[in-house]
């Protein structure tokens, strides 16, 4: 399968770094560029890519909004969001990954770990970085009002929603837990359903977002 890839950027020299990359992937195609995120809603509902690599910071319409248009629509597939900073502590990030981005890479990534992003969140999984996380989270004050996650969850729920924070696999919960991958999995979709979120990173911002997860524990 070909993975459909929007690139969503105002520097056309970054957009067209990004389309070589691509490019070159036999898996991989550009779909179609924007220089702003007012442009890349129309897009997604024309021609509803996999991946959308998402600039943070944009004139028009910012990446955090962009984003949550994205994750507000209706797509035969779930369209996954990559946001792309230049700064690992941009405040911006926390925003578009609570918007529901699957993940953040820096600019300066290189590209064998763009396009192994690109596949991890084509495949339906998120980039998960425990720690990147932790310290932008720990940069805000918690809402407990805003996702009243204790009472959302189950006992066990809660204490998945703790290891998935601390960036554990499936496999790893299901070990620490001493139970199957499978259970785990259908705890994780409960917690997503329970949370409103559209994947593990957005539920693990939430966590952090309420207080659940203390960011200045660690």
């Amino acid at each position: 399968m070909t993975i459909r890839v929007l690139l969503a950027d105002d520097e056309n020299l970054v957009r067209s770094g990004l389309r070589a990359i691509i490019g070159a992937e036999g898996d991989m195609e550009v779909v179609a560029e924007a220089a702003d995120g007012a442009q890349v809603r129309p897009l997604v509902r024309r021609l509803e890519p996999d991946v959308v690599l998402m600039d943070i910071r944009m004139p028009e319409v910012d990446g955090i909004e962009a984003t949550r248009q994205v994750a507000a629509m209706t797509t035969a597939t779930p369209v996954r969001v990559i946001v792309l900073t230049t700064f690992e502590h941009d405040d911006y990030v926390f925003g578009a990954l609570r918007a529901g981005a699957s993940g953040f890479l820096l600019k300066r990534a290189r590209p064998d770990e763009m396009l192994h992003a690109i596949r991890v969140v084509a495949s339906g999984d998120s980039l998960l970085f425990p720690a990147a996380i932790r310290d932008l989270a720990a940069r805000r004050h918690p809402d407990p009002g805003r996702n009243p996650v204790s009472a959302a969850l189950t006992a066990r729920e809660r204490e998945i929603l703790r290891l998935m924070a601390a960036g554990l696999s499936n496999g790893e919960i299901g070990e620490r837990l001493y139970v199957s991958v499978e259970t785990v999995k259908t705890h994780v979709r409960a917690i997503l359903r329970k949370l409103g979120a559209r994947g593990r990173t957005q539920a693990v911002i939430i966590a952090y977002d309420s207080g659940f997860v203390s960011a200045r524990a660690g």
